[in-house]
């Protein structure tokens, strides 16, 4: 972690607001890196972050901090906070491509309820992630209007141990099995995978921890862990 955007970047993924990093000039630091660890191989984001401004930004720092200048310096510090944080949104916008930002965009307007309150409230259990991935399948959802392959995907990602299978001779139905425990937290977060992805014709069958039996399939015919169909 060396560079200003990284920074931003794992403090979206631990949770941490971006408001909440107070940037710093370092007082001792390396002329190679843009960020000065007391530990290089520190992954965690600190609160309090020391920066080298003259790594990438010399131009736009080289007189701000004349160590003969002595005055003012609570404002100069504030200035340093406000400008490395302006620069550092700058980076991260220039590493995202078209795609990442319709991702934002359509995280945003979840987040705003655009999509229902229910979506709104539910989408809080997924981390930032979790959060992006989902709204990059409603992208291609949009696209490709392919919800069931989507759907398949989704559960994978969400839930690894997850199986989802199609009855579709009788009646167009989908069997979930998820492969945990059934808790209120995990039903929920089921729960908005499928108001997003779910066709409105299909019906659902959902298997938590025990599968439902399959000839031939062994883990699924064992004795007293096998659920009804």
């Amino acid at each position: 972690m060396n560079y200003i955007w990284d920074l931003l970047v794992r403090s979206g993924r631990s949770g941490m607001k971006r408001s909440d990093i107070h940037f710093v000039p370092a007082k001792v630091y390396s002329p190679y890196m843009e960020l000065s660890h007391a530990d290089l191989n520190a992954a965690a984001v600190e609160q309090e972050v020391e920066v080298n401004p003259y790594y990438r930004f010399y131009d736009i720092f080289r007189d701000l901090f004349d160590p003969n200048n002595t005055e003012d310096s609570e404002l100069r510090e504030t200035l340093f906070d406000l400008i490395i944080h302006f620069l550092a949104e700058l980076d991260l916008m220039q590493g995202m491509n078209k795609r990442e930002y319709q991702i934002r965009f359509t995280l945003r307007e979840m987040q705003e309820g655009v999509f229902g309150e229910r979506i709104r409230q539910r989408l809080k259990l997924f981390g930032r992630e979790e959060q992006e991935v989902i709204a990059g399948h409603v992208l291609r959802l949009f696209d490709t209007g392919e919800a069931v392959h989507l759907l398949r995907e989704l559960l994978v990602r969400m839930f690894p141990r997850s199986t989802l299978y199609a009855n579709c001779e009788d009646k167009d139905e989908l069997l979930l099995y998820i492969g945990e425990e059934e808790r209120p937290e995990t039903r929920e977060k089921l729960e908005l995978i499928l108001e997003l992805f779910l066709p409105v014709r299909f019906e659902t069958e959902i298997y938590w921890k025990r599968h439902f039996g399959i000839i031939d399939v062994d883990h699924t015919m064992v004795q007293d862990c096998i659920a009804l169909y």
